[in-house]
């Protein structure tokens, strides 16, 4: 009988992968309220370029995943720039952002129930992002400390 054992996570790996579900969340968390406002009945239509256009479901995913790719990616920067502050200055800089997002859906929206629902599909985005892609984990089971010299 063989044994055969994993190595040991590191703690990059595992923020790694908790950032890669926190980006996959706030995707899965779009299409959520996406797929209920469909059923609800709600077109969500956006004057785009002098026609109206309605948002799908690829949108919403492709949004939302470059959203989180990118606030990782300004997250990873700050961790590697400023590791002390990274996570205050990331979280200040993602709250601003999503502020300046809410301007899309009340500008553009083509009707006021498309305008709340893409309202909420944004803060739902920022919000996921926001309280779970920074989150520091403490080592689990299996996982290697990280070294305090």
């Amino acid at each position: 009988m063989s044994a055969t054992t994993s190595p040991p996570r590191t703690p990059a790996a595992t923020r790694r992968g908790a950032r890669a579900l926190a980006v996959a969340g706030a995707a899965a968390a779009a299409l959520a309220i996406w797929a209920v406002a469909v059923v609800a009945g709600v077109r969500l239509d956006v004057h785009q370029n002098g026609a109206v256009t309605e948002v799908g479901p690829a949108a919403v995913a492709g949004v939302a995943l470059a959203a989180g790719l990118a606030g990782w990616a300004a997250l990873a920067i700050l961790d590697r720039t400023a590791p002390r502050r990274a996570r205050t200055v990331w979280t200040a800089l993602a709250g601003i952002v999503l502020v300046l997002s809410l301007a899309g859906p009340v500008t553009a929206a083509a009707t006021p129930a498309a305008m709340v629902v893409l309202l909420a599909l944004h803060l739902a985005v920022g919000a996921v992002l926001i309280f779970l892609l920074p989150a520091r984990r403490r080592p689990g089971r299996g996982e290697v400390p990280a070294r305090t010299e």
